[in-house]
Order: C-alpha cells, then structure tokens, then sequence
C-alpha cells in the first residue's frame, strides 16, 4: 500500500514554471507506475503524465503538456516530480499523483492533490 502526498502548487504567472512533488510512504515503490493527472473546474479528471516502474523510466505525456512538462522519479527517495514549463492559464488545475501497481490498468493509489492556478 501507498500513501502519497502533493506539495509544490500555487500561483504563477502564464509562460513560468513550477516544480511539483508527490512524496509516497509504504513499501515497494519501486514496483508502481506513477502517474499526474489533473481536474479543472467543471471538467473531468484527465490524465496528464505517467512513468513506468523500475530504473527504466519510461514516461509518456498528455499531447496538451507535451514539450512542456516532464516526469520524472527518484526511487531512492520514493519520490516524482512534474516539472511544469510555459505554464498557460489552461493548466489551472487541481493536480493529482496516483499509483498503479505493476501490471496494473488502472491506478489504484491517490493523492489529495495541490492546485495550480496560472494567470494570464
């Protein structure tokens, strides 16, 4: 099992940056894909980027985020990361890290999530 916790939002001005973190808690992080995602008001839930399990670091990202956030992980610490660049006032969001363990389709851990407001 995992626990994991947000930090790292707030308020920015459109075209900066943020750095957000997603500290987890429990055994084997090692073995769960990590995820971000985020919610805007009055959307759904959408997924924003995910890195796989393991030393590899496989990651993917959203089409709307590509270029301009990044995943990433440090297993040692149990720790993920979005670096957030060229922030837009569209990615005003409540941002979420999940955890899926390995193999698995959907995520099965979550976090209370942090929210990134971007002004234009």
């Amino acid at each position: 099992q995992l626990q994991l916790v947000e930090s790292g939002g707030g308020l920015v001005q459109a075209g900066g940056s943020l750095r957000l973190s997603c500290t987890a808690s429990g055994q084997s992080f090692v073995n769960y894909r990590m995820g971000w995602f985020r919610q805007a008001p009055g959307k759904e839930r959408e997924f924003v980027a995910s890195i796989m399990w393991g030393g590899q670091g496989r990651s993917r990202h959203a089409d709307s985020v590509q270029g301009r956030f990044t995943i990433s992980r440090d297993n040692a610490r149990k720790m993920t990361y979005l670096q957030m660049n060229s922030l837009k006032p569209e990615d005003t969001a409540v941002y979420y890290c999940a955890a899926s363990y390995h193999g698995n389709v959907d995520y099965d851990y979550w976090g209370q999530g942090t929210q990134v407001i971007v002004s234009s």
